[in-house]
C-alpha cells in the first residue's frame, strides 16, 4: 500500500498535474480495490458475470449432474434495510442563525439537484463498496450541481492529518476505435487536469503506461487539457461507510456463497431423484430394452431370478435445515441487520423490545450517519465559496442535518411520558424526547404563535364602549347584553 504522504510530496514536487509514475503507482495500488467495488456490486445486482454471483457461474463435474443455481440475496436484503431506515425519511437540511435568503439557496439548490434521491444512492454505494464519491461540478449556466460517479473509479488522496482530501483522482476506460485506453481527470484545490493512457492498455499493470495530455471541450466551447473548477476545493468527495472502507456485507460474503451452496445443492438432489439409477440383479439388459423401457416406462425381466430396483439418497433433512438457520442467523448477526423472520418481530412488539432488537442495526447507522455528515459538510464548505462569489455568504458551519430514522413508533407510549414529564423538565427537552419532532425550539415557537391567538379567559373582557363584560354574559352585534 502507498504511503500517502510520500505521494503527497512527489506530486508537489511535480509542479502542476501530475506524471506518468504517479498515476500508475495509484491505480496499482487501487486494482484490489477496484476489483472487490465492482464485485460487490455486480452481486447486489444479482449478475452472473464472471465477478457477480459466485453460485451463478459455478460449473459442476460431469454431464449428467443437475446443477441448480439459487441465488438468495442476502446482501441486497441486508443494505436496503439499512437504506430503508436511514432514508427512508430524507434529510432535513436547516440553517442555524441565517437568514431566509440563505435558507432559500440552500432549499433552491436541493430541489434542483434531486438532493433527496441523490443521497439515497450516495449512501446505497457506500454500504456496497465501503465508501461513495460524489462530483461537484457547474453546468453550462454557471450553477453548481452535483451528481454521483462510480467510487471504484475514485482515488483520493490524503495524508491522515486531514479528513479532507489533498488531492482526487477519477480513472476509467475509454474506447478508442478498437482500443481500449484509460482516462484520467486529476483535481487539486483550483485545476481539473485531463490525460489518457496510449493504446495498450495494461490491466495487470505490469509496466508503466504512457499518459498524455487530453484536451476536450470546456463550457466555452474551447479545446481544453486542464481548466479551473471555480471550487475552493477538491470537488471529488469521499463519503465513507467507515474507517475501514468495508461495505456492509464484506465479513458475511462466505456465509452467504455457503447458503447459496447448500440451497442449490439440496435442490438439485431433490431434481436428481428424477434421474436415480435403476439396478438389475442377475441379468444385463441390452440397448434395445433400454430404448423400449424409455418409450414405455416398462422391463421384461426373461429370467425369474432378475430383481429390478432404483437406487437413491437418503437426504438428512434436520441436520440441512439446522445448517440453513445457523447460516442465515449468523450473516444477519455479523452482518449488524435485522431479520424479520425473528420471532420477537411477531405479534405485538413493544417500542423498547423492537430497538433492543435492531441495536446492532442502529449502532451501524450511526457510524454511517456521522461519516456521511461530515461529507456533506464538505460538500457545503466548498458550495459556499461559489456561492460568495455572486455575493451570498452562507456559512457552512451553520448548515445542519437533521437524520429521522424510518422506526415504527409507539406514540401512544411517548405522549404518556410526555404528559407525565410536563412541568418537571424543560419544555425544551420535553419536546426533544418525542420522536416526531425534529426541531424542538421550532416547535415551541409554533406553538406561541397559536396560543397568542387564543384569548385568555381569565383577563377582564370588554365590549366596543370599553364597559367590562360580565362571565356568561351574552354579546349582541350592537355590543349590547
Amino acid at each position: 500500500m502507498l504511503n500517502m504522504t510520500v505521494v503527497i510530496e512527489q506530486i508537489k514536487a511535480a509542479g502542476k498535474g501530475v506524471t506518468n509514475q504517479i498515476i500508475n503507482d495509484l491505480i496499482k495500488d487501487h486494482r484490489i480495490k477496484h476489483d472487490q467495488m465492482i464485485s460487490n456490486y455486480q452481486r447486489y445486482m444479482a449478475s452472473n458475470a464472471p465477478d457477480g454471483v459466485p453460485v451463478l457461474t459455478r460449473k459442476m463435474p460431469g454431464l449428467n449432474k443437475v446443477n441448480n443455481k439459487l441465488n438468495n440475496p442476502f446482501d441486497v436484503d441486508i443494505i436496503d434495510v439499512k437504506l430503508g431506515y436511514m432514508l427512508g425519511n430524507p434529510i432535513i437540511y436547516g440553517l442555524d442563525k441565517l437568514s431566509e435568503s440563505d435558507l432559500a439557496i440552500l432549499k433552491d439548490f436541493n430541489l434542483a439537484n434531486n438532493s433527496e434521491d441523490i443521497d439515497g444512492e450516495t449512501l446505497k454505494m457506500a454500504s456496497i463498496c465501503g465508501y461513495a464519491s460524489r462530483l461537484l461540478y457547474i453546468n453550462q449556466d454557471g450553477q453548481a450541481r452535483i451528481m454521483n460517479v462510480n467510487p471504484w473509479e475514485c482515488i483520493f488522496i490524503k495524508d491522515g492529518s486531514l479528513n479532507e482530501s489533498q488531492y482526487a483522482m477519477r480513472f476509467y476506460d475509454m474506447i478508442d476505435g478498437e482500443k481500449i485506453r484509460i482516462y484520467v481527470e486529476w483535481y487539486d484545490s483550483t485545476d481539473i487536469y485531463y490525460y489518457i493512457s496510449d493504446d495498450s492498455k495494461n490491466k495487470t499493470n505490469e509496466t508503466v503506461l504512457t499518459f498524455a495530455a487530453y484536451k476536450k471541450m470546456n463550457n466555452d466551447g474551447q479545446m481544453v487539457s486542464s481548466q479551473p473548477h471555480m471550487f475552493e476545493g477538491i470537488p471529488l468527495i469521499q463519503f465513507e461507510n467507515n474507517q475501514e472502507h468495508q461495505g456492509d456485507c464484506d465479513k458475511v460474503y462466505a456465509e452467504i456463497d455457503a447458503y447459496d451452496r447448500a440451497i442449490s445443492d439440496v435442490n438439485s438432489e431433490i431434481e436428481q431423484f428424477r434421474l436415480a439409477y435403476l439396478a438389475i440383479y442377475g441379468m444385463l439388459p441390452t440397448d434395445e430394452m433400454v430404448e423400449k423401457a424409455k418409450q414405455t416406462g416398462i422391463f421384461g425381466l426373461p429370467d425369474k431370478e432378475a430383481v429390478m430396483e432404483f437406487i437413491t439418497k437418503n437426504l438428512n433433512d434436520d441436520i440441512i435445515e439446522h445448517h440453513l438457520d445457523r447460516l442465515e442467523d449468523n450473516i444477519y448477526r455479523f452482518a449488524k441487520s435485522v431479520n424479520f423472520k425473528d420471532e420477537a418481530f411477531a405479534g405485538t412488539v413493544t417500542g423498547i423490545a423492537m430497538k433492543f432488537k435492531m441495536f446492532g442495526l442502529e449502532s451501524k447507522c450511526i457510524i454511517s450517519e456521522r461519516k456521511f455528515t461530515a461529507a456533506l459538510r464538505t460538500q457545503y464548505k466548498i458550495l459556499s465559496s461559489v456561492w460568495a462569489a455572486k455575493g451570498s455568504k452562507v456559512d457552512y458551519l451553520n448548515i445542519t442535518f437533521a437524520w429521522t430514522r424510518n422506526f415504527p413508533l409507539n406514540l401512544l407510549d411517548e405522549a404518556e411520558t410526555s404528559s407525565k414529564l410536563k412541568g418537571l423538565v424543560s419544555e425544551k427537552k420535553r419536546l426533544g424526547l418525542l420522536s416526531f419532532i425534529d426541531d424542538p425550539e421550532a416547535e415551541m415557537k409554533a406553538m406561541e404563535e397559536e396560543n397568542a391567538d387564543i384569548p385568555n379567559l381569565d383577563e377582564p373582557q370588554y365590549d366596543e364602549n370599553g364597559e367590562p363584560i360580565e362571565k356568561g354574559q351574552e354579546v349582541n352585534s350592537n355590543g349590547n347584553g
